[in-house]
């Protein structure tokens, strides 16, 4: 029995990853801002809309308000093991280039310069993101699979 790990597309799959990536710093790092219901009147005319739907303002915030901050949390928990199953090398790579921070800020070379100690080379630093990158993708579902080219059929 054997069995073919996938052959993914290289940049949709980095764009993938580094996109999640992005989400989590954002779920992570910015403050969720709950909504709250308007309770001020308006002199705006209202014409009355369809007699057959019921509208509660505040359960509808309410329920977005909780379902929300429940999802940023999944989102984020489901990131932060998928990064601790990684290897050491790649682990410390995603973490110091992705979830820090100052992650907008940095560049993949102050990474490998100044992060790696000792420093690495920028060929070693994109094999390991590419194999850091590449696990992730299936970890998290994110993995874009190679097509082949059609024929002419």
């Amino acid at each position: 029995m054997s069995f073919e790990l996938p052959e993914l597309d290289r940049r949709a799959t980095q764009r993938a990853v580094e996109s999640a990536l992005e989400r989590y710093r954002l779920y992570k790092f910015v403050l969720f801002e709950e909504r709250e219901a308007a309770i001020t009147a308006s002199s705006e005319v209202r014409y009355h809309g369809p007699t057959n739907q019921t509208s509660d303002q505040t359960g509808d915030i309410a329920t977005y308000n909780v379902n929300e901050q429940q999802l940023r949390t999944n989102f984020v928990d489901r990131v932060e093991r998928a990064v601790n199953r990684l290897p050491k090398m790649e682990r410390f790579l995603i973490e110091e280039r992705y979830m820090c921070s100052e992650a907008e800020y940095l560049t993949d070379m102050n990474v490998y310069c100044h992060k790696f100690q000792p420093p690495i080379s920028h060929v070693t630093y994109a094999k390991i993101r590419w194999k850091a990158f590449y696990r992730l993708a299936l970890n998290l579902n994110l993995a874009s699979l190679k097509t082949g080219k059609d024929d002419g059929q």
